[in-house]
């Protein structure tokens, strides 16, 4: 695999950080569907939205019902959903916001019935996490629109996950993002706004152009920020099935005296990935990489922060589906101050984690590390 091969320093890695721009850290649904929903309600020229699930349950009507009013004041409204990951939703709801003057693009549809059913696109699926508003403020992550993410109090599932607000110039790098999937699937033209003007200090980019190519962009920054790390590299992964190359760049980073942690999933809404993330961790744990296991609520983040400078959020798993299939999204943020932030809610997390030990770990008996290695197999052919 390209991404195995070992990383060559090089510029073109971060040619595209774009300063002036401004990023915060929002945890959890509680977080980001306020902040969300308040840029929704204050658009005044576009809003362009592209989410992998997006439910018709509170969460999703919710949403739903901002997008339409932001249309029905003549905001333009651009919505992607994914076919396959929006599959339970009321598809009535989406015909409601076509009606309020939304323009609405089904991703890949999965039903034959339906119109641009193609059996060669069915693995072709947009994971990305992407709302823009009026060209200015972004929002990205793991976080998807359905009350899994709503706070338990509110009567959701409160599963745990990361999203960052961005707003600056490097919004416009996620507005070509979204324009090119938009009329790759044929639904005309969307209007360009100008470059947003400066409104902070931190240096961004968008890492997820395009399909494989995007793919492979994104686990090279992985590899080559773990392969260029001195002090620590910490990871939150929900499915986490990484090829051999980032294997390799975190074992080789752990014993160079690199702090190397890497946080996942105890319980999983997907258990077989999680049973076959297992399979890698006697290579990682014999490495000296410390390995935690998340016993909250679901944890689905997907982030990666390296030393002091440098930190990524995004839809992009470190597992086979993302790097061949999905169509994904990672934004850079190479900031001490964005940093810091997250490394400190990566703390906190770390109080609601249990750290594997590797004697416990080979303690399994021969029938659980058979069937975790099998699954490990079946997911990594996928």
């Amino acid at each position: 695999m390209t991404a195995g091969r070992r990383a060559r320093p090089q510029r073109p890695l971060d040619e595209r950080l774009v300063g002036g721009n401004r990023a915060t850290l929002l945890r959890d649904g509680r977080e980001a569907f306020p902040a969300m929903l308040e840029a929704i309600a204050g658009a005044r020229d576009q809003v362009l939205l592209e989410m992998y699930w997006f439910d018709s349950d509170r969460v999703g009507r919710r949403f739903a019902t901002a997008l339409g009013a932001a249309a029905r004041r003549g905001v333009e409204v651009a919505l992607m959903y994914d076919s396959f990951g929006s599959a339970a939703a009321d598809r009535r709801m989406f015909a409601e916001l076509e009606a309020s003057g939304a323009r609405v693009h089904e991703v890949n549809p999965i039903a034959p019935w339906r119109d641009r059913f193609e059996l060669t696109t069915l693995l072709r699926r947009t994971h990305r996490k992407l709302l823009v508003v009026d060209g200015r403020a972004g929002f990205t992550g793991g976080i998807n629109l359905a009350d899994q993410w709503l706070p338990e109090e509110d009567g959701g599932d409160g599963w745990r996950d990361d999203a960052v607000r961005i707003e600056g110039p490097v919004a416009a790098q996620l507005v070509e993002l979204f324009a090119r999937a938009w009329e790759r699937g044929g639904r005309g033209a969307l209007r360009r706004l100008p470059v947003a003007a400066p409104v902070g200090t931190h240096q961004a980019r968008v890492l997820g152009e395009r399909w494989f190519r995007s793919q492979l962009s994104i686990v090279r920054a992985y590899v080559h920020h773990i392969a260029t790390a001195t002090r620590r590299v910490w990871i939150t992964n929900s499915y986490f099935l990484p090829s051999s190359g980032v294997l390799k760049a975190l074992t080789r980073a752990a014993a160079r005296g690199v702090d190397v942690r890497v946080l996942l999933p105890g319980t999983s809404d997907v258990e077989v990935v999680r049973r076959a993330a297992r399979a890698s961790y006697d290579r990682l744990l014999s490495g000296r990489v410390r390995i935690f296991e998340w016993y909250g609520r679901v944890l689905h983040a997907k982030t990666a922060l390296v030393d002091d400078d440098w930190c990524t959020i995004g839809s992009f798993n470190l597992d086979h589906l993302s790097l061949r299939y999905n169509l994904e999204l990672s934004l850079t943020v190479a900031d001490p101050g964005f940093v810091g932030e997250l490394a400190r809610s990566f703390l906190d997390d770390l109080e609601s984690s249990r750290e594997v030990r590797r004697e416990a770990h080979l303690a399994r008996s021969r029938v659980e590390r058979a069937i975790d290695w099998a699954l490990y197999r079946a997911r990594s052919l996928m």
